[in-house]
């Protein structure tokens, strides 16, 4: 279960509750993939995901929250892209949150 005190958001994957946390990894890797070189630049980029730049993100914040083995096999598992992009924006507004 997500714990939104550390900064935690949750999206159900495969019938289960999953963790997705903005870990400095899980940023550095949305910076990579995403090809940004600041977090302003990455601000912007992030108001305009496409599906395969959601999917990096996705992967990155389940890799953050502990499943690295569900975000290899993200590709191939239904998620629905409204509950991932509200999951997304929860848990970048839980890490930079005061």
């Amino acid at each position: 279960m997500a714990n939104v005190v550390r900064g935690e958001a949750s999206l159900v994957i495969e019938g289960r509750e999953r963790v997705l946390c903005l870990t400095l990894g899980a940023l550095a890797e949305i910076e990579t993939g995403l090809v940004c070189e600041s977090l302003s630049e990455l601000s912007k980029r992030l108001s305009q995901l496409s599906p395969t730049d959601m999917l990096i993100v996705l992967r990155a914040l389940v890799r953050g929250g502990g499943d690295a083995d569900l975000a290899v096999r993200l590709e191939t598992v239904p998620v629905s892209p409204g509950e991932a992009a509200r999951a997304i924006a929860d848990a970048f507004r839980l890490a930079f949150e005061d």
